[in-house]
């Protein structure tokens, strides 16, 4: 996708998550980021509204010069707002999200040029419960195996910012580690979803998913419990053959 075809895209995903009969985001919440190249991307600005973004909210920036700030041990609030503007590739543009800093990392996974970070009420209400860990813990049907991953990564609360992208940074290394695949979905306490795409409809894909996922998961408990697959079964699930087609439709959005 050339340039002004990933930003048009950018757009549109961005819309549709902020559509508010989905609930995802209410008012100035969540933000979107597609990676335009190596080294540079788009990201809301700070303060826009998803339902209503259109192309001009968006800032390109600098890929570099938002990592570095991971290496940097102690900034202050001033200091990262500073940052940040200078990471822009044109001084007259929006000032780009404080979050922004982990779209910056997330868009280095190989596999992920668009993400989405919302704020669904069902996948909220889950992780603002002192279960939260417990109840995410084990997968529950097929379809959320196969469009969000063999399973997401879990963070505690963190304030937004430099020290949430670290820690972001570390979860994704363990995930990657540990399953030999890349992540699709950052569930965090108290905070929201991070869905990571391929394509702007995979993120949108996964996202519908989870907050799926979360509604069946809040049901069940209030029930009298949860019935988990086995691991045996997720793994089945994860590598069946036949299962493909159905993962190359929902990577398939309107941005290929």
């Amino acid at each position: 996708m050339d340039k002004a075809a990933v930003l048009a895209e950018l757009v549109r995903m961005s819309t549709s998550l902020g559509q508010p009969d989905k609930d995802y985001a209410i008012l100035g919440e969540g933000n979107t980021s597609a990676r335009i190249d190596d080294d540079t991307f788009y990201v809301k600005e700070s303060g826009a509204y998803l339902a209503t973004a259109a192309a001009e909210q968006f800032v390109e920036v600098r890929a570099s010069a938002v990592l570095d700030m991971l290496e940097v041990e102690h900034l202050t609030d001033e200091e990262i707002k500073d940052r940040l503007t200078a990471a822009r590739v044109s001084p007259s543009s929006g000032h780009p999200s404080i979050e922004t800093v982990f779209h910056a990392y997330l868009l280095t996974i190989p596999g992920v040029n668009f993400v989405g970070h919302t704020h669904p009420v069902a996948v909220n209400t889950l992780l603002c419960s002192n279960k939260a860990q417990e109840i995410i813990n084990g997968r529950v049907f097929p379809d959320e195996i196969i469009f969000c991953g063999i399973r997401p990564i879990f963070l505690p609360y963190m304030d937004p910012g430099v020290e949430l992208a670290r820690q972001i940074r570390e979860g994704v290394i363990e995930f990657t580690q540990a399953e030999r695949v890349r992540p699709k979905a950052i569930l965090m306490q108290n905070h929201g979803l991070i869905a990571l795409g391929s394509t702007s409809g995979e993120v949108e894909a996964i996202t519908a998913m989870w907050v799926k996922t979360a509604r069946v998961l809040a049901g069940a408990y209030a029930l009298g419990g949860i019935h988990y697959l086995t691991t045996e079964n997720v793994n089945r699930i994860y590598t069946r053959p036949d299962e493909e087609y159905r993962v190359r439709q929902f990577k398939a959005g309107s941005d290929e």
